[in-house]
């Protein structure tokens, strides 16, 4: 199948939606928590977290456009500068998916999908206890991108919460075992298995591949 820019363009919104949602693959599912400021808590599924550096650590995330109605965790973030990202593992993607129905800001989506609020002293902000990998993250910036007006909000992580036994000698973390979950557009979740690991790509130690 081959679809122009125009093609595109004219596809009926939600199949349109579906499609350019999957095009970039299957990408890390991660539920974020935040707190309001008079003590209500909010956690919501998000597919768009990526990695933007290492010193110092930096994770970024896409918010869809908030100039009508802002969302709890835009609104959330924006008042305490903090918030957790957790990832998602394969046993919690059902309870995970649901909460990014619209609840109200008083009706907790932990509660309301059966997941844990978890805290650690001096950060106020909740994490998911049901999952394995988690980061308490401090609001550094917020980058708009007039285009389709989105936001893409730049955090530093201040605290990292794994299983000692999912760190690799080298300091990866070993995501097959995490049990990990991905998504695909916006309800379509992946299990994922680790399928090879290679060293680290020196112009010296590129195979010859027509000759493998």
């Amino acid at each position: 199948m081959y679809l122009s820019g125009k093609h595109i363009e004219e596809t009926p919104r939600i199949k349109r939606l579906n499609l350019i949602n999957s095009v970039s693959g299957i990408k890390p599912a991660n539920l974020i928590g935040t707190k309001s400021t008079d003590g209500f808590s909010n956690v919501g599924i998000f597919s768009s977290i990526v990695h933007l550096g290492s010193d110092p650590a930096l994770i970024g995330f896409i918010f869809r456009p908030q100039h009508e109605k802002p969302r709890d965790t835009y609104i959330n973030i924006k008042e305490t500068g903090i918030y957790t990202i957790n990832q998602v593992s394969t046993g919690i993607v059902r309870n995970a998916h649901y909460t990014s129905a619209k609840f109200p800001k008083e009706q907790s989506e932990f509660e309301r999908c059966d997941l844990t609020e978890e805290y650690i002293d001096g950060f106020d902000a909740p994490f998911v206890k049901e999952s394995a990998l988690k980061m308490g993250m401090e609001m550094v910036d917020e980058i708009p991108i007039p285009i389709n007006k989105t936001i893409l909000m730049v955090g530093r992580i201040q605290h990292l919460i794994f299983p000692d036994e999912m760190m690799m000698e080298s300091g990866q973390l070993d995501l097959d075992r995490l049990n990990s979950a991905g998504i695909s557009g916006v309800d379509n979740y992946y299990s994922l298995e680790r399928i090879a690991q290679f060293p680290y790509a020196h112009l010296k130690d590129v195979p010859e591949f027509k000759d493998s």
